[in-house]
C-alpha cells in the first residue's frame, strides 16, 4: 500500500510543480511582451523623429 501511495503523492507533486513553472512562464513571457511593446513604441517615435528631421533638411536644401 505505501508505493501506491507514494506514486500518487509523486504524481501530484509533479503537477504542482509544473503547473508553478507554466505560472513563471506565463508571467516571463507577458513581461517580454511588455518589453517589446514597448520596444516597437520607441522606434515607431525615433522613425518619426527622423522623418520629420528629413523633411527639414529637405526644406532647408529647396531654400538654398
Amino acid at each position: 500500500m505505501f508505493w501506491p501511495m507514494f506514486a500518487v503523492a509523486m504524481g501530484f507533486l509533479g503537477v504542482a510543480v509544473l503547473g508553478v513553472l507554466a505560472v513563471r512562464v506565463f508571467l516571463e513571457a507577458r513581461r517580454l511582451g511588455e518589453q517589446v511593446a514597448d520596444s516597437a513604441r520607441r522606434i515607431n517615435r525615433a522613425a518619426e523623429d527622423l522623418e520629420r528631421a528629413s523633411e527639414r533638411a529637405a526644406r532647408a536644401v529647396d531654400a538654398l
